[in-house]
This record gives structure tokens, sequence and C-alpha cells, in this order.
């Protein structure tokens, strides 16, 4: 969903408006163990599995499955996620704040 999201119009925008590689570590019980990580790289507009090989992102993200959904879905705000400790950040704290829902495309109304 990710990929199709950042080749679209709004992807494309989005990718021009952050410009920063955010790599995101989910865990299926434990933030920290037997991680699955991501990355979404707003430079290049692309998404793919795998450590970053770059260099650094821009920040890391840690969660565990579902509170990443969460998330993702806007259920739950980034910032309150990460101060009730469901998400964890490394690396830039300014290049986190711009890790926002809109970064996500919009669930699909049943």
């Amino acid at each position: 969903m990710m990929k199709v999201h950042l080749a679209s119009d709004a992807g494309k925008e989005l990718t021009k408006k952050i410009g920063l590689v955010y790599q995101i570590n989910i865990a299926p019980k434990k933030i920290g163990f037997d991680e699955v990580s991501y990355i979404v790289d707003l430079k290049k507009g692309e998404v793919t599995k795998g450590k970053y090989e770059g260099g650094k992102p821009d920040a890391t993200f840690s969660f565990k499955d579902d509170d990443f959904i969460k998330v993702a879905t806007g259920k739950m705000n980034p910032q309150i996620a990460f101060m009730r400790g469901a998400m964890k950040i490394k690396g830039s704290l300014s290049a986190a704040q711009k890790f926002t829902p809109d970064i996500f495309p919009k669930p699909a109304k049943m």
C-alpha cells in the first residue's frame, strides 16, 4: 500500500516536502526482538524491506506490530505512542517530528 501511495501525486508531494529516510522496525511481540525492518525513503519515494544501506536513516522507529497498525491507520497519534512507550525513536528528533499519519495512505472505507 505504501509503495502505491508514494507513486501517487500525494506521495510525490510528500517526497518533495519531507525528503527524509525513515527505518521502521516492526516486532511481533516485544520491541527489539525478531524485528522486521522497512525503509521508507522519502528522498526517492521508495519503500523497501531490510535495513538501510545508504548510511544512517534520518530517524529509526521501533514498534510492536499492533501499535504500528494503530499509528499507520491514524488510530494512535505518533507523539502519544512515543510517550506511552509504544514507539521507540533513534536518530534526529526533528526528522522524527515530521513522521505523521499523513505519510501513510488513508485506509479504504468499507
